[in-house]
């Protein structure tokens, strides 16, 4: 899972965790957790979601995190967008009006980076890491975003033997890992039928997928 894992997945196009558009569980609680506002969102791990277009368009100035320079570019290419590239170290921003990929490490982002971020989406990040550094993302992401911050967070959970990502995650694990320092909501869970799209592809069993409100204390 080092950084060279995932140019790899990149470069051969093997992204089967790139949904090709927008997520179900965003569309339908966000509202619930943004209500009208328009606050920036974070978007940790973004790949080339469709879901930060979507955010956007609903008034959301977003940044997005992502290792990738391939899925950075991609996210603009394939919406006939054109971004304005501002070379940096340790970030490549891309950026179309309020809305911007910072290319990189997600664990060299400050504090000063997100001081105005009050919304995070995690669909794909969370899940996207095995075990071990779980605990390293939930630590990190709490030091750099804003007390108060809201998440809407998806996780997927199952009980096949699979070589992830995306990897399992329970829902115990989710209180384990965010339970001292964020209010959890639990807002549903919900099975996937042997015939859905991806449980059939990975050959899952048990799947199922959940929802999260979670708020920094």
């Amino acid at each position: 899972m080092e950084h060279e894992f995932w140019h790899e997945r990149w470069a051969k196009k093997q992204i089967g965790f790139h949904e090709g558009t927008v997520n179900q569980y965003l569309h339908d609680h966000w509202p619930e957790l943004a209500g009208e506002s328009t606050d920036a969102v974070f978007v940790p791990l973004c790949g080339k979601a469709h879901d930060m277009w979507w955010l956007h368009d609903r008034g959301h100035p977003v940044i997005g995190v992502e290792l990738s320079e391939i899925a950075c570019k991609d996210f603009f290419e394939e919406a006939c967008e054109k971004a304005k590239v501002h070379p940096g170290e340790p970030f490549t921003t891309f950026k179309q009006d309020d809305l911007e990929i910072w290319c990189g490490d997600f664990y060299q982002l400050v504090p000063d980076d997100l001081k105005h971020i009050r919304l995070v989406y995690d669909r794909a990040a969370l899940i996207a890491l095995p075990p071990s550094m779980r605990r390293q993302y939930v630590e990190h992401l709490t030091a750099i975003i804003p007390d108060g911050t809201r998440i809407l967070l998806i996780t997927l959970d199952y009980d096949t033997e699979i070589k992830g990502p995306p990897f399992n995650v329970s829902n115990d694990e989710v209180r384990e890992l965010y339970g001292q320092d964020y209010e959890i909501e639990h807002v549903l869970t919900n099975t996937l039928a042997k015939d859905h799209p991806f449980a059939k592809r990975r050959g899952l069993e048990g799947a199922s997928e959940s929802v999260f409100r979670l708020t920094k204390l």
